[in-house]
């Protein structure tokens, strides 16, 4: 089953207590398809600019990514510069230029208007909802989005959530969408406006599935070296989607798989700066860790011991 990524390609300058590394590959569309392509075949629709490096893109399409749904255009590609604390827990941006994506226009391609799966990053939710437009009755359809647009753009974010299953969110993210702190009540005010599904990821303390009737929790992988957060949602997003491409199973318990492989990938990005790790791994390391995951919190219950009356 195909899958479809729409969102930001950019090049991203990033400084953490453990590092520098300037014009870095990034961008929503790019974390999410290094992630999914180990899983699954992925097509892309983005834009660069002219002075975005090639050999970028060709890294991508070796890796079996098809790239015909991105525009190279006359002018500055989308860069991104930000620091991070020393816990990595919170990131100052000290620098956004949109350049050409400041005109983007998301150009569905023929071959990629079936696609089963969709995954919308998170872009203006008008252009959003233009794509949602142009592909042909998708299996599952999951969207990310972002502060700027839940407050510049709510009421239009609104209406993708009517059209869009699973809705992709971190705690913040979701509480002020709901404008409730708990971010339990704010799934269920989530799941109320649309989507069947909604995953609230919550950084080092894990993620979790909501939907009308249970919840799902996955705890984070304890890792010893952690260089650089940015991306490691939008890699999350490129595993939970990449699984259900995959097995073209969208059922309770393998969505509840489809984010073990979601947490695995996203502990591999933050591993490197950038998309780094995804090229030193391949599908045996993402088994591995899926399997250590499931060591995390495996567990027996003991039968009740009789009482001795």
């Amino acid at each position: 089953m195909s899958l479809l990524v729409v969102g930001s390609i950019a090049l991203d300058s990033v400084e953490t207590p453990f590092g520098t590394k300037v014009d870095a590959i990034g961008g929503s569309a790019m974390f999410c398809s290094y992630a999914a392509s180990l899983l699954h075949g992925v097509q892309v629709v983005g834009v660069v600019g002219d002075d975005y490096p090639p050999e970028a893109l060709e890294r991508l399409a070796k890796r079996g990514v098809d790239l015909q749904g991105v525009e190279r255009k006359q002018g500055e590609s989308f860069r991104w510069k930000g620091k991070y604390s020393y816990d990595l827990q919170n990131r100052e941006t000290l620098e956004t230029r949109l350049g050409v994506f400041a005109e983007f226009e998301p150009r569905i391609p023929d071959a990629f208007s079936d696609a089963k799966y969709v995954f919308l990053g998170n872009i203006d939710p008008a252009l959003q909802l233009r794509v949602l437009d142009q592909v042909d009755h998708p299996t599952l359809v999951a969207c990310d989005t972002m502060n700027y647009w839940i407050h510049g753009q709510r009421e239009t974010l609104l209406e993708v959530m009517q059209r869009i299953d699973v809705l992709l969110v971190n705690d913040a993210e979701a509480r002020e969408l709901s404008g409730d702190w708990n971010v339990y009540r704010a799934a269920r005010w989530i799941l109320s406006h649309g989507p069947r599904l909604v995953v609230i990821k919550q950084g080092v303390y894990g993620a979790v599935l909501v939907n009308r009737e249970r919840v799902f929790y996955i705890p984070a992988f304890p890792l010893e070296d952690v260089f650089d957060p940015t991306g490691a949602g939008d890699a999350f997003a490129g595993g939970f989607m990449g699984h259900l491409a995959r097995t073209d199973d969208t059922d309770e318990e393998n969505l509840r798989r489809a984010m073990v492989f979601g947490a695995a990938m996203g502990s591999f990005a933050v591993e490197r700066f950038s998309t780094d790790r995804f090229d030193e791994i391949g599908p045996a390391e993402v088994t591995g860790r899926v399997r250590e995951f499931a060591e995390l919190v495996r567990f027996e219950i003991q039968p009740e011991v009789a009482s001795s009356g």
